[in-house]
């Protein structure tokens, strides 16, 4: 079990847990701005740095595969660490892994060894996994009530780092050459700078640990409700309050919540990793690049209050459910766009925002729907599954991008579109029951 935290004696009172959730949110949020340049560098220069230093223009999608992968590998991993040691420990060593990954990709640019950079970008994905614990970590002290807006105001902290970080690939082209590196890669010196500051944020402020400070609010409600029943504080109490609804829906709707979370991303990705190709084989400018796949990352963060607002209020599977109509909207857009940049971008940006809602409203069902011993496993299973799904679709899209363009890779993911959807639908049948 790991060491409680220092709290002060009146942490665990209502008005101590709530300053405490305002104090953990402000942190995460904080971190996760920085951390968003991480994600924003990797997204917009690793597509044009693998065409590059391969010389195949086909293998580009493997830019966002490996972002992917990393941030899959590293889920479970990193949830395990914060059952054991608390979310602060498993944010700042994730976000240290990520300045390795970065490191590495700036060397292997350097040297020209792709199989280096496929590794180094696969760690530098772990920032990912980062930033998507963080946003669980902002429903830990929540109250039910409030835990859609608090997870939704943390990834709305993503927008500013992630928006800014493709935009840096001009400056860092610039500060490469002056170091010396490959001009794509100089991006990710920024983002070494991000992670680092980030890990820094979290290890000095996050302070009691909410994860381990929720353990210690539900192990002192639970010994009050076992001495109310007349038994011993230590003992497991043989009665409980009304069964919460994690209790009553059992483990089938869980993975139902994580399948359509996963099924969502898979779309995004896929759709999003071809966007740098397709613009820039239309003629397109590096800068073009940039300012395409900021306002998509902005589409992506920064209306995600009002997503998890709208979850609070009108429950989070018919937040899901529009969230997929928006991805097919977006999906028939790039299929029907052709080389019209304007099209595209408003594609890019019904994208994102479709992304914003089935990720804001399924995460908070994958943490209502689980008992709160279990949280941070299923979270970290959910992460997994969602970015394990973003790099299958990631790598495959590709192939159909280079075979079929647009139209062809757009087809593919109307048909994850739909299967959202069923699953949303039965989800929403199973938790009525």
């Amino acid at each position: 079990m790991p060491h409680a935290q220092p709290v002060t004696p009146d942490s665990r009172t209502g008005d101590g847990v709530r300053a405490l959730q305002r104090r953990s949110v402000a942190v995460l949020a904080l971190a996760t701005v920085l951390g968003g340049l991480g994600i924003g560098a990797s997204l917009s220069a690793g597509a044009l740095l693998i065409a590059d230093v391969t010389g195949n223009p086909a293998l580009s999608g493997f830019g966002s595969t490996m972002n992917a992968v990393g941030a899959a590998v590293a889920g479970i991993p990193l949830a395990r660490l914060a059952a054991r040691r608390g979310r602060r420990v498993a944010l700042t060593t994730g976000n240290l892994l990520a300045v390795g990954g970065a490191l590495l990709v700036i060397g292997a640019a350097l040297v020209e060894i792709p199989i280096l950079l496929f590794v180094g970008l696969a760690a530098l994905g772990i920032a990912a996994a980062v930033q998507l614990q963080a946003r669980f970590a902002a429903t830990d002290l929540a109250t039910p009530a409030h835990r859609a807006r608090d997870l939704s105001l943390v990834v709305w902290s993503i927008t500013i780092g992630a928006v800014i970080g493709p935009n840096l690939i001009g400056p860092g082209e610039t500060l490469g050459d002056a170091l010396g590196l490959h001009a794509l890669s100089g991006i990710f010196v920024f983002t070494i700078a991000a992670q680092l500051c980030a890990g820094l944020v979290v290890w000095f402020g996050l302070r009691p640990d909410p994860l381990l400070e929720a353990r210690g609010i539900a192990k002192t409600a639970g010994d009050h409700a076992t001495a109310a029943l007349g038994g011993e504080p230590d003992e497991p109490a043989s009665a409980s309050p009304a069964p919460t609804t994690a209790m009553r829906v059992g483990r089938a709707p869980q993975f139902l919540a994580i399948a359509l979370v996963a099924l969502g991303h898979a779309v995004m990705v896929g759709i999003m990793a071809m966007t740098p190709l397709h613009l820039t084989h239309h003629g397109g400018s590096i800068e073009l690049v940039g300012i395409t796949i900021s306002i998509h990352i902005a589409g992506m963060y920064a209306l995600s209050p009002l997503a998890g607002i709208a979850a609070g209020r009108f429950g989070p599977i018919p937040v899901v459910l529009t969230g997929y109509a928006v991805l097919a909207a977006a999906a028939a857009g790039t299929a029907f766009g052709g080389g019209s940049v304007v099209v595209v971008q408003t594609s890019l940006v019904l994208l994102g925002l479709g992304w914003c809602m089935v990720t804001v409203a399924g995460a908070t069902l994958v943490t209502a729907l689980t008992p709160e011993v279990e949280r941070p496993a299923r979270q970290g299973q959910s992460d997994t599954a969602m970015n394990a799904a973003g790099a299958v679709f990631g790598a495959a899209s590709g192939v159909l991008f280079a075979v079929g363009g647009f139209p062809m890779l757009s087809s593919v993911a109307g048909v994850l579109i739909v299967l959202g959807i069923a699953v949303s639908l039965r989800l929403r049948v199973l938790a009525r029951r």
